[in-house]
Parts: structure tokens; C-alpha cells; sequence
């Protein structure tokens, strides 16, 4: 989850007139638009432990400290997103809440 390191250098960019966005080397360009599809990718490899709690009912071995931590980290990555106006991370990180909410939930109900 550390697709917002992106932004952060992004933005350090614009003021150390670092190089540009989007950059002109294709590689480059290529991996600013790789880290979005990853980030969209990342939540659907948390679904076989959605399925596990929800469908199996089995909790064990969940950590619901840890999984609650990672939703407090999700909403300073929501209004993160909100004040630099980043709808990608805004997306992303409503969908990884979504999935924290099932794991949680889950957790709770068969744990």
C-alpha cells in the first residue's frame, strides 16, 4: 500500500522542478500508469479471504487489530485523496475499506 509514495514524490516534483509529469521516457510513463492498475488489482487478491470468512465461516487466525489498523490507515488515505483531489487513491482506498468492513465484520461473526 504504498502506491501514495507516487504522489508524494509527484508533488515534490512540481516544486524541485524535478522531471516532469507525465514523463517523457516511455518506461517511465509506463510504470505511473502500472501503479494504478495495481492498486486497482490489490483489493481483488483480498477477496479468496473474504470467501474464506464469509463462505467456509472460518475466522481463525484473523486479526481484527491488524485489520482495523488497516482501516484507519485507508481513511488518511481517503482524505489524502480528498484534499489533493486524487480520485484514483479516493477509489481505491473506499474499496479497501469495503473489504477491511467484510474481513471485520467476518472476523467477529465466525472468530
Amino acid at each position: 500500500m504504498t502506491d501514495g509514495m507516487h504522489h508524494a514524490h509527484k508533488r515534490k516534483r512540481i516544486y524541485q522542478k524535478k522531471e516532469p509529469y507525465p514523463h517523457p521516457n516511455k518506461w517511465k510513463r509506463l510504470l505511473d500508469k502500472l501503479i494504478y492498475m495495481i492498486g486497482m488489482i490489490a483489493p481483488i487478491m483480498t477477496i479468496p479471504q473474504v470467501l474464506q470468512i464469509w463462505v467456509e465461516q472460518n475466522a481463525s487466525g484473523i486479526s481484527i487489530l491488524t485489520w482495523s489498523a488497516w482501516t484507519v490507515v485507508a481513511v488518511f488515505w481517503i482524505i489524502y485523496g480528498l484534499a489533493h483531489k486524487e480520485k484514483p487513491i479516493v477509489i481505491i482506498f473506499i474499496t479497501w475499506i469495503i473489504i477491511y468492513a467484510l474481513v471485520i465484520s467476518g472476523a467477529l461473526l465466525y472468530g
